[in-house]
């Protein structure tokens, strides 16, 4: 008996690949934008005023505290009660960048501690605004230290894609899921799935990891 039917692959292989097209193109749009938002975030949270900081400390615990298949649904199924009503893919990425957002502001917050503050006061003693300051001397600085850490959320973020299912999205995962149920045909299908899944996330582990290694090298020379 063959578990493999070759025929449902040929037959749904556009498909297939239509499925992880959304599923990429989910992950980069929001990691751009999540990105983005979570140097402002951190900047927010590392802020001397309290009314900037606290509301974007409470935003962070929140999201941190709560799933996030229930940040989706509430954004797809509950707001429209409030008539706020999205798209799935607009909710999807939504979601994701709000999830992700609080995150990854808690590595940006920790790469720019990291930077010694004497860097700062050189820049600001030379003539340079604040602003200026932190564009030009502590964020590339910050990036670099955070930057295999935003590698590996970049792989969770390409996974927890398929939680955008609960929200209609047809990614990969949503996509197998509906193939299946046509033909049946579990094992091939959800087999197909995890390869294309591991095809991507398993080379960009390992560019990770090297990322990693030379970073290390990088410091240790130093």
């Amino acid at each position: 008996m063959n578990l493999l039917d070759f025929t449902v692959i040929h037959d749904y292989w556009g498909v297939f690949l239509r499925g992880l097209t959304i599923t990429i193109f989910l992950t980069v749009v929001t990691m751009i934008l999540a990105t983005i938002c979570a140097i402002f975030i951190a900047l927010a949270r590392l802020s001397h005023n309290r009314a900037l900081r606290w509301p974007f400390n409470g935003l962070v615990e929140f999201v941190r505290a709560t799933p996030l298949i229930l940040q989706l649904i509430y954004i797809y199924y509950v707001l429209p009660s409030a008539g706020i009503f999205l798209d799935p893919i607009t909710a999807a990425i939504t979601g994701l960048t709000i999830h992700y957002s609080a995150y990854l502001s808690e590595v940006f917050r920790g790469g720019i501690l990291s930077i010694p503050k004497g860097q700062t006061e050189a820049a600001l003693s030379l003539g340079l605004s604040r602003w200026k300051t932190f564009r030009k001397v502590v964020l590339p600085q910050a990036v670099r230290v955070v930057l295999p850490t935003l590698g590996n959320y970049l792989i969770s973020l390409f996974k927890d894609t398929a939680i955008c299912s609960v929200v209609t999205v047809q990614e990969l995962m949503f996509t197998g899921q509906i193939i299946a149920a046509r033909n049946f045909q579990y094992f091939t299908v959800y087999t197909v799935t995890a390869i294309l899944y591991f095809v991507v996330c398993y080379p960009s582990g390992l560019m990770v990891r090297s990322l990693e290694e030379r970073m290390r090298k990088g410091f240790a020379t130093k």
